[in-house]
């Protein structure tokens, strides 16, 4: 992913790739399917996101209050998971401490 600060990596194995920010992960994906994607979520938007595309379901293996797993089936526009990933992000980078944030930015 081209944005300011991101990390990748396999700390879960060879098939899972996963994308941090300042440490904290924000994305991951398996790499043997490749048909879709976790991505951390504001609680109150994952709901609506999931109540709104059967594609996007609770976090797999992850806290379902705050991940979402999404399908990459082709229902979703790329806008639309581009913005997921997007608010993924941008969360988790706005959750870190103020000086890391500003290292990033440079």
């Amino acid at each position: 992913l081209e944005k300011p600060g991101v990390t990748e990596g396999f700390p879960f194995g060879e098939d899972t790739l996963v994308f941090k920010i300042g440490g904290k992960l924000f994305l991951l994906t398996g790499l043997e399917q490749g048909d879709s994607f976790n991505a951390k979520c504001d609680p109150e938007l994952a709901v609506d996101l999931r109540e709104r595309h059967p594609e996007v379901k609770p976090g797999y293996h992850m806290n379902k209050a705050h991940w979402n797993t999404v399908a990459m089936n082709g229902s979703l526009t790329r806008r639309q998971l581009c913005d997921m990933i997007d608010h993924s992000y941008n969360l988790v980078f706005n959750s870190l401490p103020k000086k890391l944030r500003a290292e990033i930015k440079l």
